[in-house]
């Protein structure tokens, strides 16, 4: 059950980030990497937002991306952008969707190397330990690629 524009407090804080990233996304490759990351949440809008800053210590180097979520009452939806500081002005269409019993499912549209794909996050709603993952769909989501995974550890 949704508990509305509180949904993503559990991320309120200061993290580190494991991070597990699928070297070529809808490739077939089996091969991941492997890194760490650091990330900030707080609110914004009132409460009716929530905003992190993240660094990434990528093995191909180090950069900075931020998420901006916002929620709407009327459907009680939240609304997820990434800013990937390493392209700026270039800004996806967000996905959209809510949490039920501690998972959030968001799912939108993307474009990978040229051809349009369904993206999919889950978010597993933990106090200490949240777990979000990013899979891709070239058909329409009748089946996912997870290509991502990132699991928080609390600073403070």
């Amino acid at each position: 059950m949704s508990c509305g524009f509180s949904d993503f407090d559990f991320i309120l804080g200061q993290w580190r980030v494991r991070h597990r990233q699928l070297k070529r996304p809808l490739a077939h490759c089996t091969s991941w990497q492997e890194f760490v990351g650091r990330s900030e949440a707080r609110k914004i809008l009132g409460g009716f937002g929530v905003m992190d800053e993240n660094v990434l210590f990528e093995p191909r180097g180090t950069y900075r991306c931020a998420s901006l979520r916002t929620f709407d009452v009327a459907t009680d939806c939240w609304s997820v952008w990434w800013y990937d500081g390493r392209t700026p002005a270039r800004l996806e269409p967000p996905v959209t969707g809510k949490f039920d019993d501690g998972i959030g499912v968001f799912l939108g549209e993307c474009t990978i190397e040229g051809a349009p794909a369904r993206v999919r996050y889950l978010w597993n709603r933990q106090d200490d330990a949240p777990r979000c993952e990013q899979a891709f769909s070239l058909n329409n989501g009748q089946t996912w690629e997870t290509n991502w995974t990132m699991e928080f550890r609390r600073v403070c």
